[in-house]
């Protein structure tokens, strides 16, 4: 990796902490989908093990859309992505700086919702916790991943946030199932969680290569 990507990630970190816009919206979403689930299934003992995965999953997943929508969002105003088609660095690095800097966002609002999400599922972990800083990291990287790409894809439609929606979550679905199956048998302590973290792997590792070979002409389309 080398300057241009480095210079990428550095302004998006220092805008979105000036403003801490996806930060906060992420929080808001990940939390009121979390809360309105408690309120739904009142999750108690056996049940909320069984549950918790797929919740965590699909509040990550929503909560994730406003932050994702406003990625590439900057970039069109005052020409900013214009100027950088014309630098003669590959476009590839500005994707991947953007990935990062949207995967370490849903990992901060992932640890903050951690404590609130145990409290009010009244979980305990019957397998190896560890496992889950595997696949979150996986999961997490396969949604913003897809979810940078397709809205890059996206940026020039008029109804662009809804588009992006349309695109990604039918593409994410294997990943999804993966995630809510590795954490429900975490959870649970049934089952095998490797069958999916590998499945999880695969998936990260096609998505990122189809995405970075394909991102150049996403890029430089007018």
């Amino acid at each position: 990796m080398n300057s241009v990507f480095w210079t990428h990630f550095a302004k998006d970190i220092r805008i979105e902490w000036r403003s801490l816009d996806a930060i906060v919206s992420m929080l808001f979403f990940s939390g009121l989908v979390v809360v309105l689930f408690s309120i739904a299934f009142d999750p108690r003992g056996a049940f909320s093990q069984e549950i918790a995965g797929g919740v965590l999953s699909v509040a990550t997943m929503f909560a994730s859309v406003s932050a994702l929508n406003q990625a590439w969002a900057r970039e069109i105003r005052h020409q900013v992505m214009d100027a950088q088609r014309m630098t003669p660095s590959s476009g590839a690095q500005l994707y991947f700086a953007k990935v990062l800097v949207n995967f370490i966002f849903v990992t901060i609002v992932q640890i903050a919702l951690a404590p609130i999400f145990f409290v009010m599922y009244n979980l305990h972990i019957a397998g190896q916790a560890w496992l889950l800083a595997l696949v979150l990291p996986l999961g997490t990287w396969a949604l913003v991943g897809n979810g940078v790409f397709f809205a890059a894809l996206s940026i020039r439609s008029r109804n662009r946030e809804l588009l992006l929606s349309l695109i990604l979550f039918p593409i994410f679905i294997p990943a999804l199932l993966g995630m809510v199956q590795a954490t429900r048998s975490i959870f649970t302590g049934d089952g095998d969680p490797w069958v999916w973290i590998k499945m999880l792997t695969g998936y990260d590792i096609i998505f990122a290569t189809v995405s970075y070979l394909l991102f150049d002409v996403v890029f430089h389309a007018e």
